[in-house]
């Protein structure tokens, strides 16, 4: 019996370096290749760089790029990645790829709820029509994994509100600028626009719940530097900044749309980002 014993104290010593070897990598010792595969399973739960399809050398370029290192340049947690990204999509109307992201935000933790948010914050930007595509893109998916729709309403204010309670969130980010910019406009719409701005931008959107004034802050920019405004770009930097979003927080949020909206477009922003004081 006791040579039994001894016989099994040895096996296990033995086997424990083996079993050492078997732990998980950390990501930090991944190369892209590694870090590409595991994002990609857990975002999409499939597998990437297979080399199927009719175009796998771009198909291998496209992952390794974005799962393999812009996933992995600057401090954003994957959710925040997911929204930065399906807001991009949804700028720029690529409606078959927001569905698959959609269904890839959810699937690392962002609730139905915030998706929702994120893409509704969309419309003082790009519009009333590719918001409602868009809308209509992530409905499909909701759809797919039985979520039930509407979803709770987020509603905070009420209709003699809307003016009010938009310039609670809007003047401590942006004072009176539109207003200003604005004054010389004829027959009273230099009163009107900025009004419409404040009331819907803010009053109808900011005010919601779902997602705090910080995140929007950052998906708006996203949705700008997808459109290459650079004179909202600049003000809304300083948005960021006094909602919370520090320049490191931007500039890897611009990282995080490179892949979308292409180097020009990205560095721009970035430039502009930099040289905000």
């Amino acid at each position: 019996m006791k040579k039994q014993l001894l016989m099994l104290v040895f096996a296990l010593s033995v086997a424990a370096p083996v079993f050492a070897q078997e732990k998980p990598k950390n990501e930090k010792d991944m190369n892209r290749i590694e870090l590409c595969k595991k994002n990609y399973t857990t975002l999409f739960g499939g597998e990437a760089l297979t080399g199927q399809g009719s175009d796998p050398e771009l198909m291998n370029i496209l992952q390794k790029f974005i799962f393999g290192e812009v996933f992995h340049i600057g401090e954003l947690d994957v959710k925040t990645r997911e929204m930065i990204t399906c807001v991009t999509l949804a700028t720029m109307q690529t409606l078959p790829q927001l569905k698959a992201h959609a269904a890839a935000a959810l699937n690392v933790g962002v609730t139905p709820v915030e998706l929702r948010e994120a893409i509704y914050q969309c419309a003082p930007f790009i519009g009333f029509p590719k918001t409602l595509n868009a809308v209509s893109t992530i409905n499909e998916v909701f759809k797919e994994k039985g979520i039930a729709l509407p979803l709770e309403s987020q509603e905070t204010v009420k209709e003699d509100e809307r003016f009010e309670k938009g310039k609670e969130i809007q003047f401590p980010l942006y004072g009176e600028k539109m207003k200003e910019s604005l004054k010389a406009l004829p027959d009273g719409m230099n009163e009107d626009l900025p009004r419409l701005l404040t009331e819907m931008c803010f009053g109808d959107f900011y005010t919601r719940n779902g997602l705090d004034v910080k995140t929007r802050e950052l998906l708006s920019l996203c949705v700008l530097a997808a459109l290459g405004a650079d004179r909202q770009i600049e003000s809304h930097t300083r948005g960021n900044i006094k909602a919370g979003n520090d320049k490191a927080t931007l500039v890897a949020a611009m990282i995080q749309c490179l892949p979308y909206i292409g180097f020009p477009q990205t560095l721009n922003a970035i430039h502009i980002i930099k040289d905000i004081e």
